[in-house]
């Protein structure tokens, strides 16, 4: 079947394209028996505008565009999710850039993002930095960051504190005199990382400690596990916190494989939760951080920026639930 095009319209009204277009666009500068010739061929013929040329006569695409990073899917998957949920109630379409290390420039996503007139950006990516988010500020496109709390001109955020998960897990630990934990560095993280180092920091500080177990892993190792299979023949530790699964996976991993035992000998907890967690032996202690409610929140905030809705809050803090398993005593 043939796709009806506003070239049909505008014959079928005998007008122009340009009357046509703005009829479709609500001009009022087309009146009386013309504007009512151009909506009965238009209601004849069924045809539906393109939203992307119309958005671009309205100076609006009704396009969102969304950054996400391609590392853990599985979690990124759900705020995808949510995203679009609340993007299709307000009938905004998405528009999805994913980043990979060592391999997109983000400076490019963010051209792309500009050419393609997008009503706002959904970010959920911490390479973004300060002076691409200023580019992105001088075109007036309003953003909304995921995971990163901050807030300026245009600029809102929704966020889990993260900082203050991995606080008062350090704290509990340390109260009990299990004073040696260790974070494993995430390349790929480097914002929930800091975060992370923040809250085990204050922890070590308010009992009269210093924190100085953070394992960089080397350039020379491609891998986190290629890493903790050297390093565990050697150290061992009351807790390793890692950020995403597959580290923590890792760990337990390399751990079993120098002879010790999780969780009787070294326990292990994971920040973010995924299915994979609860689905490998022994099972990883996690914080259940509601992905899918970050994803849906931060579109309800662009949504309302976007109409010019009163915000509440520029950073919208979202709650954590420690969840422990078979990794943690």
């Amino acid at each position: 079947m043939k796709r009806v095009t506003i070239y049909d319209v505008a014959k079928d009204a005998g007008v122009s394209l340009a009357t046509v277009s703005r009829v479709i666009n609500g001009s009022d500068v087309v009146k009386g028996p013309t504007r009512d010739k151009v909506e009965a061929a238009i209601e004849k013929l069924g045809y539906k505008p393109n939203a992307i040329a119309q958005g671009l006569a309205l100076q609006k695409t009704t396009t969102i565009g969304l950054v996400i990073p391609e590392a853990s899917f599985t979690y990124t998957g759900q705020i995808i999710n949510g995203v679009i949920a609340v993007a299709g109630m307000y009938n905004y379409n998405i528009m999805l850039h994913t980043t990979t290390e060592g391999v997109t420039d983000i400076s490019d996503i963010i051209e792309t993002i500009i050419k393609s007139h997008v009503d706002g950006v959904v970010i959920y990516n911490d390479k973004i930095l300060v002076d691409e988010m200023d580019t992105l500020s001088k075109y007036n496109i309003p953003i909304v960051i995921i995971g990163n709390k901050m807030s300026g001109h245009n600029i809102c955020s929704v966020y889990v504190d993260i900082e203050k998960a991995v606080y008062e897990l350090s704290m509990k630990y340390l109260s009990n005199g299990k004073k040696d934990i260790a974070i494993i560095q995430d390349r790929k993280n480097e914002y929930a990382i800091s975060q992370m180092i923040k809250g085990v920091t204050r922890a070590y500080k308010e009992k009269g400690m210093e924190f100085n177990n953070y394992l960089e892993i080397p350039e020379s190792y491609r891998t986190s596990y290629n890493y903790l299979k050297d390093y565990l023949k050697d150290h061992k530790h009351d807790l390793i916190i890692a950020n995403r699964d597959s580290q923590a996976m890792a760990v337990c991993n390399a751990a079993k494989e120098n002879g010790i035992e999780i969780p009787k000998e070294m326990e292990v907890v994971c920040v973010i939760d995924t299915k994979y967690n609860s689905m490998v032996r022994p099972q990883i202690s996690s914080f259940a951080i509601p992905s899918y409610d970050l994803g849906m929140v931060s579109m309800r905030v662009m949504t309302k920026m976007l109409q010019s809705d009163e915000i509440d809050e520029d950073e919208i803090e979202l709650s954590y639930l420690f969840t422990p398993r078979q990794s943690t005593k």
